[in-house]
């Protein structure tokens, strides 16, 4: 398939500072497209892919200097991406499975071509996040079915998908559902899977064979609640949200937990004030959390936050100081420190 390579541009976003702070900046990369991205993933510091809307799709190869664009057809939604290699990635797309929107697709030549591998026109399905924990299992998360959480998983490197037995999972509460936001609902540590909805974890510690749910103090609400979900090693974790009807309002937008996942409390909340949808560490105790309200940098452990820009993105991911971030309308950025 026909990829266009478009190269970093030279405009700076430079971030707002502290005088106690050295924050860094976001330097912005141009790519022709005005797609909306929801779904970001770094294999390593060089390889990332991207999944967007109108079947979009990106990868770099050089951390970031020089993107592809591929459009695998159709008129899909990636909201959800994980790149495996270079080469293979798989692509989820949200939407209603009614009207043929809820599928998943791979690619093992670097995105040329892609297979479709998962499909289901089953009523209320609606996939919101994939996650892999290594290169052979991964999973998808959906909206409830029949009051039980929608999980697929796949133990072939995505190339077969089956749905968790939906008794292995606690019951959920009317109205509870996840947001297909950021691709940032599921945490995996080792053999450890969690994924959030508006206002509570489930945990399995047996990848995915049993799990419990715990509650954190976001509320539960049909345009906000939890947006990102985010684990550091298997007790320290992050969980980001707010209001997309209201994304600049002044109210807690990170909550944090050192015990896995079973209690969780509010940190300070992040400026500028308003929605968080993804977060990540970028430093042994710096973090970097993003929203359409723009972004906030924590040196302290996520304890307190500082503003870090103010352009919207809607994910964030890092390996080890590479950061890259991404939103709507193509927007697109790399960290510097």
């Amino acid at each position: 398939m026909p990829s266009t390579i478009f190269k970093i541009s030279t405009v700076i976003w430079l971030s707002l500072t502290c005088s106690a702070l050295a924050v860094g900046q976001w330097q912005s990369i141009q790519v022709d497209t005005d797609a909306s991205f929801r779904s970001l993933h770094l294999v390593d510091k060089n390889i990332a892919w991207a999944g967007g809307s109108k079947s979009t799709v990106l990868r770099t190869i050089d951390g970031g200097a020089n993107w592809q664009v591929f459009r695998p057809g159709g008129n899909l939604d990636f909201r959800g991406i994980c790149g495996l290699d270079r080469q293979t990635a798989v692509a989820m797309s949200a939407g209603e499975a009614e009207k043929g929107a809820a599928k998943i697709l791979r690619t093992s030549d670097g995105g040329a071509t892609w297979k479709e591998v998962f499909a289901t026109a089953e009523a209320g399905v609606f996939l919101d996040c994939i996650k892999f924990s290594d290169p052979s299992t991964g999973y998808v998360l959906g909206d409830p079915i029949g009051g039980k959480p929608y999980l697929l998983k796949t133990t072939d490197g995505g190339r077969s998908w089956s749905r968790i037995e939906p008794s292995v999972f606690p019951d959920m509460m009317a109205g509870e559902a996840s947001f297909a936001s950021s691709n940032s609902n599921i945490s995996i540590t080792g053999k450890i899977v969690r994924f959030s909805t508006q206002s509570r974890v489930f945990i399995s510690n047996d990848e995915g064979k049993s799990w419990k749910v715990y509650s954190t103090p976001f509320e539960q609400g049909t345009t906000s609640g939890i947006f990102g979900l985010y684990f550091v090693n298997k007790r320290t974790g992050f969980a980001v949200g707010g209001d997309y009807v209201n994304d600049k309002a002044d109210y807690p937008n990170i909550a944090r937990t050192a015990d896995g996942g079973k209690t969780w409390q509010f940190t300070q909340t992040a400026q500028p004030h308003g929605l968080k949808e993804s977060i990540w560490q970028v430093g042994k105790k710096r973090y970097l959390a993003v929203g359409t309200s723009g972004s906030s940098l924590s040196s302290d452990g996520g304890k307190t936050w500082q503003p870090a820009g103010d352009a919207p993105y809607h994910v964030i991911q890092c390996v080890g100081k590479t950061c890259l971030a991404i939103g709507a309308n193509g927007q697109l950025a790399k960290w510097k420190n």
